[in-house]
């Protein structure tokens, strides 16, 4: 049976996204092989709203009790978990936009991270409901943070994924993109030999 593999990308770039340009060489490594199938969601081109107060407080309804339009709104909750459950890998190609994660991911998070659902708490503290799968980050910055006070994206992701189940997470950086084309060119290099090695060991 062959690995299922979600692929998530943000960039609000389209094409000219750096981080879809990782995104794409993934998919076209993932293609090659016969045992990797993948899917893709552009978070971007397909966004989610905001999340706010009525649909939050839908998903706190019994089933029976919702209105018709809770119950839509509990629905793009469910589909979205529904596929992510689906899926053994999990992977997010991301931009920074101000230090921070796009909007437009953010959006899917708040609805894949659900108590009850996704994860509940315990008296020893939260735990995860989505088990036996992994992560992986490409990341694309035009500067370089990775390893600084500066990179709160990283910590963001892994805290989220690790909140719902997911604590095998590896990152790839493609960082200093805006700081000139050799510096462009040699990280995206090393990127996408970096992702080469994590396709091949799937």
């Amino acid at each position: 049976m062959a690995n299922r593999i979600l692929l998530l990308t943000s960039s609000i770039l389209g094409e000219h996204g750096q981080s879809n340009v990782l995104a794409s060489h993934f998919r076209q490594r993932a293609a090659e092989r016969d045992d990797l199938a993948v899917t893709q969601r552009d978070l971007a081109a397909e966004s989610l709203p905001h999340l706010g107060l009525e649909e939050l407080s839908s998903w706190q309804v019994a089933a029976a009790e919702r209105s018709a339009e809770q119950q839509v709104l509990v629905q793009r909750s469910d589909a979205l978990i529904d596929e992510l459950q689906a899926h053994d890998v999990l992977v997010l190609a991301v931009p920074m936009y101000n230090f921070g994660i796009p909007s437009q991911l953010k959006a899917w998070f708040d609805r894949v991270m659900r108590a009850g659902v996704t994860f509940r708490y315990t008296e020893q503290g939260p735990e995860g409901l989505v088990q036996g799968k992994r992560a992986v980050i490409l990341a694309a910055r035009g500067g370089q943070y990775a390893g600084t006070a500066l990179d709160t994206q990283t910590p963001h992701l892994k805290a989220m994924l690790g909140m719902i189940g997911i604590s095998d997470v590896s990152v790839v950086y493609a960082e200093g993109l805006a700081m000139g084309e050799g510096r462009r060119d040699a990280a995206l290099k090393e990127a996408r030999q970096a992702i080469d090695g994590l396709v091949a060991g799937l």
